[in-house]
């Protein structure tokens, strides 16, 4: 068992600490929650934690987690959700503005949403206020009060009250994000794309993941992406593409990336591990929106994260009640779209990376470091280094476990990776030097902060530091 730090000086040693100039032996010092040197270790030097054979990575940064508190917190709320993300070495979390009620589209929505976490919290949330049509007005708003970024669905999102938008509502939304600074995050499927695929699939059968499949062609990722960027183009809005599944859209990717435009890209780790090919019928625990394509896909998503066209790997943990994914009837075109994987994404992950040649460093960088940078809170969290955060995980990079419902903290257990064997542990996280969680639970009380947090007389935040 690994003690736990407190709240003065403390030195941890680790021969495989992940830092942003890559793995060294390195002796980490912590002073009042932040990392205040990191040092070649001295060998003769006395004193400290010493790791060991375990590697020192930063805690992890989840750009795309679904809480669905308030409103929906019978699906995951803020204790489970950041419980789940402490045993699975995540630190931080961003919020998407749905599917809670009411969803993150005005000020007193956001309050809500701060309200109900509150006190609940392991790790440290975030929120993305959301961009739907008719409420450009309230961005700038949102964006003073602490949003870090925006979210929009060009395609149905799934519920009732966040509706997606068209090329008319972007061209309104689109220069009050780039005006404000902030990302444009964007679930990019064309609706008309999905309703000619709809129709073209109809009578199939509804047990076979490939009809899914056939009902969200890569295509219809292709024509939204394509938007986005000619809109990018015009606005210079900084945008971000979500959950991307496609690989087709890479040459787009490569293409905008050459002429400098402001687009970074996310996949996640159901895209990285999982294949069509190999999904049984009538197990909707895969199913997910876009859906998971065929091994060939995969691949070109692997060979898209080391060209660096693809940024950063986020889990869009979607969790619902087991009943909403139609287990039994194993209906794809009925069952709720979201995979459940807080605290199996960095083993899930690290499984497969490991496979194809990549380092921790890799992951550290995907998982940590980019995605803190999307949020823009790159100078607190992300990263080993002296001014950020001590926000750590001890790591074992070989021990290997196989998911079960009883280990896990999330609010439903139904997850694609239940009875898979990964590899790679988070043994410990520490949230600013104070252990959170120890061999895959969560431990203690609930120290997690919101980011930012409020600032009394209505203030600015202090978005350079990530808090008010």
């Amino acid at each position: 068992m690994l003690r736990a730090m407190n709240t003065g000086p403390i030195r941890l040693r680790s021969r495989h600490t992940v830092a942003p100039g890559g793995v060294m032996d390195a002796v980490v010092t912590i002073s009042g929650g932040r990392i205040t040197e990191v040092a070649a270790a001295d060998p003769s030097a006395a004193g400290g934690q010493d790791l060991g054979s375990l590697w020192l990575m930063p805690g992890l940064v989840d750009s795309h987690v679904h809480v669905n508190e308030p409103g929906r917190a019978e699906w995951e709320g803020f204790t489970t959700a950041t419980r789940a993300a402490a045993a699975g070495g995540i630190t931080t979390l961003v919020d998407m503005p749905l599917n809670s009620v009411p969803p993150t589209c005005e000020v007193a929505a956001l309050a809500a949403k701060r309200s109900a976490a509150r006190g609940q919290c392991h790790v440290d949330v975030g929120f993305w206020g959301g961009v739907v049509p008719g409420n450009a007005r309230e961005l700038e708003s949102l964006a003073e009060a602490g949003v870090l970024g925006f979210k929009c669905f060009l395609a149905p999102s799934g519920v009732d009250e966040f509706t997606h938008v068209g090329e008319r509502e972007l061209r309104e939304a689109m220069p009050i994000v780039a005006r404000l600074g902030l990302p444009l995050l964007a679930h990019a499927e064309s609706p008309r794309a999905l309703e000619a695929a709809a129709a073209s699939v109809k009578g199939r059968d509804a047990r076979a993941h490939a009809t899914w499949l056939a009902s969200r062609p890569a295509a219809a990722e292709c024509e939204a992406i394509e938007l986005l960027i000619r809109l990018a183009r015009e606005t210079g809005c900084r945008v971000h593409v979500v959950h991307l599944s496609a690989a087709e859209a890479l040459p787009m990717i490569r293409e905008a990336r050459r002429s400098k435009l402001r687009l970074t890209i996310e996949t996640c780790p159901h895209y990285l591990c999982f294949d069509a090919e190999t999904i049984p019928d009538g197990a909707t625990e895969f199913k997910c929106a876009p859906p998971i394509r065929e091994r060939a896909n995969r691949e070109a998503l692997w060979a898209g994260l080391r060209e660096g066209l693809i940024d950063l790997i986020a889990t869009d943990h979607s969790p619902c009640p087991p009943a909403m994914k139609q287990r039994e009837r194993g209906d794809f075109t009925a069952a709720w779209g979201g995979i459940a994987s807080l605290e199996c994404s960095l083993a899930a992950v690290w499984s497969e990376a490991r496979a194809r040649g990549f380092t921790a460093a890799h992951v550290a960088h995907w998982m940590s470091a980019a995605p803190a940078r999307l949020a823009g809170i790159e100078s607190s969290k992300g990263a080993i280094a002296p001014g950020r955060d001590a926000d750590l995980i001890a790591f074992d990079p070989d021990r290997s476990w196989t998911v079960e419902a009883p280990l896990l903290e999330q609010r439903h257990k139904l997850t694609p990776y239940l009875g898979r064997t990964l590899k790679g542990r988070a043994v410990a996280t520490w949230l600013r030097g104070q252990r959170v969680a120890e061999e895959g639970a969560a431990t203690g009380a609930a120290l997690g902060r919101l980011v930012p947090e409020p600032v009394p007389g209505g203030a600015r935040f202090d978005r350079a530091r990530g808090v008010g």
